[in-house]
Parts: C-alpha cells; structure tokens; sequence
C-alpha cells in the first residue's frame, strides 16, 4: 500500500503542473502516455505470440496519427476522415496474407490491433481536446474515476464480503462497487456544480455522474478480461503498486469516452 500511495504522489507531481500548463506540454504527454499505453497493448499481446516487426511500426504511426489528429481542437466534436478509417483496416489487414502465416500474424491479430489501436487513439485525442476545451471539465471525468476506484479499494478491503466477477478480478466485491459509486458520484457531483457550471440541474447531472462512474468501473473490468484472457497480472509495472498506463487510465479511458454522450446537455 505504501509503495501504491507513493507511486500515484509522484505521478501528481509530474502530472498537475503539466495539466494546469496545458497546450504543447500536455498534448505531447497524453501522446507519450497514448504511445506507452499502446506498447503494453502489443507486448499482451505477444505473451502468447510475438508480431512482426513491421505490423508494430504501422501500429505506432496509425496511433500517432489517431492522437494528434485533433490536437488543436477547442471543442467536443471528434471528427475523423474516411480515408484515415480505410487505411487503418488496410494497413493492418494486408500483411494478414502477405506473410503467409496464421503463426506470425493472423486475421485475428488484425482486429485485435485494428480495435485497439482505434479505441486508444480516439480516447487519448478526446482527452487532449477535452482539455484544451474546458480544464475543469476534464477534472471533472479524472474526479470520478479517482474518487470512484480509491472508495472501492477502501471500501472493498474494510467490509467486502461478496464478489463481483471473481473470473475477471477476484479482488472486486459488490460493496466496493457500491462505496465507490456512492462516494464518487458526490464528490464530483458537489465539484462540478461548484466549479464548473452551477447553473446544471443536479437531477441530470446526478444521473450523468452516476453512469460516467458506473462506466469506469465497467471499463476497469474490460481491461482486466484482456489480461485474463492473456494470462499477465498487469499491463506493465511504469507505476510500482498500480501497473502500467492502461492498469491505471482503464477507467479515465471509458469514462471520457461515455462523455460524448451528454456534451450537447452538460
């Protein structure tokens, strides 16, 4: 625990003064997070077969084209070319046929990666343009996935009892879901009438928060069947005691995503 409280102290300290800086520094971050994020995507993936050289090269460039896509984007609206989809499939589909080996690299490598590579690019690039939109409104997102995963945590060891998805992670119970919704959907609640629109109606915005922390809870559990499915414990060990980036914005990830879905009302 101490080793886990230290880690999350010092990845503050690196990242607040960034995120209040914003602009370059922080969108040159969320790029080499999103770049971190995808390499411990590839290397579970490679716990069961190695891809090629080359096939990890146009997956770099294609994330990289992903993230900084809208990288000076003011506003919510994600907007992405047909061009860039169409050659994302065609890029990662070719190889399937011209290395002649399902053992090297298979239709389902492709999709695995094609999906990976999309769902991580369009979540770091929204984050970026969330930030560069409304500073607030991103701690806003960031509160209830922080708030909702520490309730649960501490929440799950002092009386939980029962378990949630013992297959997917064991260490989960029904009364920190509980104890972290509840003490995340206050807290970010009471932030955003506070600090970033008081004029909101708390009976939409209640709702909201209580889906968006729902959501990274439910985000937490995807990651986490990758990893099962993969037989590793973490994505990486960047962060000693939490795990690697995708162990630690799983739920940032599904929440800012889930966002999109309430920016013409919130």
């Amino acid at each position: 625990m101490i080793q886990r409280i230290l880690s999350a102290v010092v990845a503050l300290l690196i990242m607040i003064p960034i995120y209040l800086i914003g602009g370059l520094p922080f969108t040159i971050t969320i790029y080499l997070l999103s770049i971190l994020g995808l390499r411990e995507f590839l290397k579970t993936k490679e716990s069961k077969n190695e891809l090629p050289i080359f096939v990890n090269f146009i997956s770099y460039m294609a994330l990289t084209f992903l993230v900084l896509l809208n990288m000076t984007a003011d506003h919510l609206i994600f907007s992405i070319d047909y061009r860039v989809i169409a050659g994302l499939f065609l890029v990662l589909l070719l190889p399937t046929v011209l290395y002649h080996d399902s053992k090297i690299y298979s239709i389902v490598d492709a999709f695995y990666l094609i999906g990976g590579i999309f769902f991580l690019g369009t979540s770091f690039s929204l984050i970026i343009a969330l930030r560069n939109y409304n500073m607030n409104l991103l701690l806003y997102l960031a509160i209830i996935t922080i708030i909702t995963d520490t309730y649960a945590l501490i929440v799950g060891q002092l009386i939980g009892k029962y378990p949630l998805l013992t297959d997917i992670s064991p260490n989960k119970t029904w009364e920190g879901t509980i104890g972290g919704t509840i003490f995340g959907v206050i807290i970010a609640t009471v932030f955003y009438h506070v600090v970033v629109d008081p004029s909101l109606s708390l009976t939409i915005l209640i709702p909201i928060t209580l889906f968006l922390s729902l959501l990274g809870q439910f985000g937490d559990l995807v990651f986490s069947a990758i990893k099962r499915y993969y037989g590793v414990k973490d994505f990486s060990n960047i962060m000693p005691g939490h795990g690697g980036i995708l162990d630690r914005l799983d739920s940032l990830i599904f929440v800012t995503l889930g966002f999109m879905f309430f920016i013409s009302i919130i």
